[in-house]
């Protein structure tokens, strides 16, 4: 009895053991292998969605790209991808919002000339929904911000990258918002005519002058303000306006147009 029970200890330790062994796993097997994407993958995921339209998903994909690599190879490229996403999907405050975060964070980034551009079309795109929705709205009381905005945008891309790919098409867009900004002017003048507010209408009409002075529209400014003076008794001020618009239009009959509002004085671009 005695040599058999050491045995029997000694074999239950080792089952013990064994089954202890058994029951625990091993830490190898414990971890779990997560696949995440790459950025490449990422990236290239959402310039397809882009690609195809889905503007928004596009943007929910480059949203993850820049959670898990906010310092990677595509962090700067990311903002103005989702800037144009929110462009085309007119979404204008937040394409505005992102360009903005992008040329204040990179300020030195060879692509700012596509920024000032996306900038340009993103209020350009805005200030048409103005001209759509404008009238027969009192004149006095809207502000064509957004075509301000744009022709700006344009002007510092053609100044400083004289040179870009996207300088001309921003040169035509700034000729066209010089007549649309011109036309406006007008057309808030004439509202003030047809209203009796003839010294406003004259004032409106001078500002034009001033300030849009290569564009068709001075000629009817002036003509305008020469009705305008007339009403007011100003024989002074409307026979000065009168010889500058024999000088430079000498064929004109601008001092005898009707001054109805024309609610049709834009085209689209």
């Amino acid at each position: 009895m005695k040599a058999i029970l050491p045995r029997f200890l000694l074999s239950a330790c080792a089952l013990a053991l064994v089954t202890a062994c058994s029951s625990t796993k091993s830490p190898e097997v414990e971890i779990v292998k997560v696949q995440t994407d790459s950025a490449d993958q990422l990236f290239n995921q959402g310039k397809s969605l882009q690609a195809a339209g889905s503007w928004a998903d596009s943007n929910k994909t480059f949203e993850q790209l820049e959670a898990k690599y906010p310092y990677g190879r595509y962090s700067q490229q990311v903002q103005l991808e989702m800037a144009y996403n929110y462009y085309k999907d007119q979404e204008p405050v937040l394409a505005l919002a992102a360009i903005d975060r992008f040329m204040k964070q990179n300020p030195a980034h060879p692509s700012m000339d596509y920024a000032l551009y996306l900038k340009g079309l993103v209020s350009f795109n805005d200030s048409q929904g103005f001209l759509s929705t404008v009238f027969p709205q009192d004149m006095s009381e809207r502000d064509p911000q957004a075509a301000r905005e744009s022709f700006a945008a344009f002007k510092e891309l053609v100044t400083r990258y004289p040179d870009s790919k996207y300088a001309p098409d921003a040169t035509t867009r700034m000729n066209y918002l010089l007549g649309v900004l011109a036309s406006y002017e007008l057309h808030v003048a004439k509202y003030y005519f047809k209203r009796g507010a003839y010294l406003a209408a004259a004032n409106r009409g001078n500002l034009l002058i001033n300030t849009y002075t290569n564009t068709k529209q001075v000629e009817q400014a002036l003509g305008l303000m020469i009705q305008s003076y007339d009403k007011l008794g100003l024989t002074t001020l409307r026979d000065d306006a009168k010889r500058v618009l024999q000088k430079n239009f000498p064929n004109s009959t601008a001092a005898g147009d009707d001054m109805t509002v024309d609610t049709n004085w834009w085209k689209p671009f």
